[in-house]
């Protein structure tokens, strides 16, 4: 056992707390229950608000602008630099996206085109609401993201937890970092510190597609106001339970079957000390893990922690802002104009009917629009009468997890190995087998 010194626990005790306090401590503010990164972004986000749009529209055309110069005319400035080849050297899909989300975004800035493009419900929600707070949230969550996962509180969760989630989810023990920060902070969190920690070689393609497809969960803030819009707020404690037990059972299914299971167990690149199962004998799992702790932040320092995280936020804003415009302006056209979701819910319909849910027809089309924006199932099931119906819609829609307008558009913008079939498979199956288990328990409660 090596001996480490006062200032070498501090090293990796400090930033570890201030990383905790920044992304998993939930405080009060403005009436609301958030973590302080998401104030941070808030404020920002306050002040910039009349300028945001605008900024928005420009970072997506730089976006677009070096993507082009990039694939076509190959300047050596770009090639010698690793980060600017990873931002900028992407698939000719990706290119499409990043031109479709330029167009979206420039239309609905300035109104041009068809309404049905820069509506309040399609482009002009996502760019004056959504992707505003996104930018501001990149930019805090980039910056300090290094907190979490430089100074040692990664190995030593790896280590501690590793017995629980292995069996349990087939993950590392690192991964519980994730869930806890999106659990009590955003999804956009979750999949930010997954998508880094799979860039970096701590996590496997079959582990960051299951870290980030099933533990990027909804905030206790936004699973509050999908309850208030559908006017169930005295029910909040039977909710969220459901939502837990739900979530637990998912979590543990999803890994074992297709598509996830599926995936390779390789790694995005090679590094040392992945391996939080080599426990030395005579040795605690709590000395274990402080020992990869201190190791790992003595081995950080101040420049690589701003460099760091000025790499992240400029990642994940010039990254991924044009493709969550782009997929989520079409998600949300197809979902608002077009009967689409409606047809696609139609064989839902007989199924609800024998489980005795009412208004039968009405759930069903509720069922699968939330593939588009989480919230829109709220919204349709506000409408109906029965309480039991719109429970079950307010506890489905929480549990499907992967809507287009944030969290599925940031994961196919992010490095993480997952298509949009895979999405759609992920969440035709969390529909399906969170269903009968929301509505079983909404029975027995109501």
């Amino acid at each position: 056992m090596r001996h480490y010194t006062g200032f070498d626990y501090l090293k990796f005790i400090i930033p570890s707390l201030i990383g905790v306090f920044l992304f998993m401590v939930p405080i009060p503010y403005k009436g609301d229950i958030t973590i302080p990164i998401a104030i941070l972004a808030k404020i920002i986000e306050s002040y910039l608000v009349d300028y945001l749009p605008l900024i928005v529209t420009l970072v997506i055309g730089v976006t677009l602008l070096g993507t082009l110069v990039s694939k076509f005319l190959k300047p050596t400035w770009i090639r010698k630099s690793d980060f600017l080849t990873r931002l900028f050297e992407v698939g000719y899909v990706w290119v499409f996206f990043r031109l479709i989300g330029f167009v979206f975004v420039l239309m609905t800035l300035m109104k041009w085109g068809p309404e049905w493009i820069w509506s309040e419900i399609t482009g002009g929600l996502l760019l004056t609401g959504l992707i505003p707070l996104l930018f501001t949230i990149f930019i805090f969550a980039g910056l300090f993201l290094p907190l979490l996962l430089d100074f040692g509180l990664l190995e030593l969760f790896s280590s501690l937890l590793t017995k629980v989630m292995r069996p349990l989810f087939k993950l590392p023990g690192r991964s519980s970092i994730d869930a806890l920060a999106s659990w009590v902070g955003d999804g956009t969190v979750g999949v930010m510190l997954t998508n880094k920690q799979y860039e970096d070689g701590y996590y496997t393609q079959r582990e960051a597609a299951v870290i980030g497809t099933t533990f990027s969960v909804v905030s206790i803030t936004f699973s509050i106001v999908v309850l208030s819009e559908i006017g169930l707020s005295h029910l909040f404690l039977p909710y969220y339970m459901t939502i837990v037990v739900t979530g637990l059972v998912l979590a543990i299914v999803m890994p074992r079957i297709p598509p996830l299971s599926r995936k390779p167990d390789t790694y995005y690149k090679e590094v040392e000390g992945r391996d939080e199962r080599n426990l030395p004998k005579s040795t605690s799992l709590f000395r274990w893990g402080m020992m990869r702790a201190v190791e790992k932040a003595k081995s950080s320092n101040i420049i690589d922690f701003f460099k760091g995280g000025v790499q992240n936020a400029i990642d994940m804003v010039f990254g991924v802002l044009p493709i969550v415009m782009a997929i989520g302006t079409l998600s949300l056209i197809i979902a608002e104009y077009t009967p689409f979701f409606k047809w696609i819910g139609l064989p839902f319909v007989p199924l609800l009917a024998i489980m005795q849910v009412p208004e039968a027809a009405e759930a069903a089309q509720s069922i699968l629009v939330g593939f588009a924006d989480m919230f829109l199932p709220a919204i349709l099931g506000s409408g109906i009468e029965s309480e039991l119906t719109r429970f079950i819609i307010a506890c489905l829609s929480v549990t499907q997890l992967i809507y287009m307008s944030e969290v599925g558009g940031l994961m196919l913008g992010s490095k993480l190995p997952i298509r949009f079939g895979d999405l759609v498979a992920i969440f035709l199956l969390r529909t399906i087998i969170a269903l009968p288990i929301i509505v079983l328990i909404a029975h027995i409660i109501l």
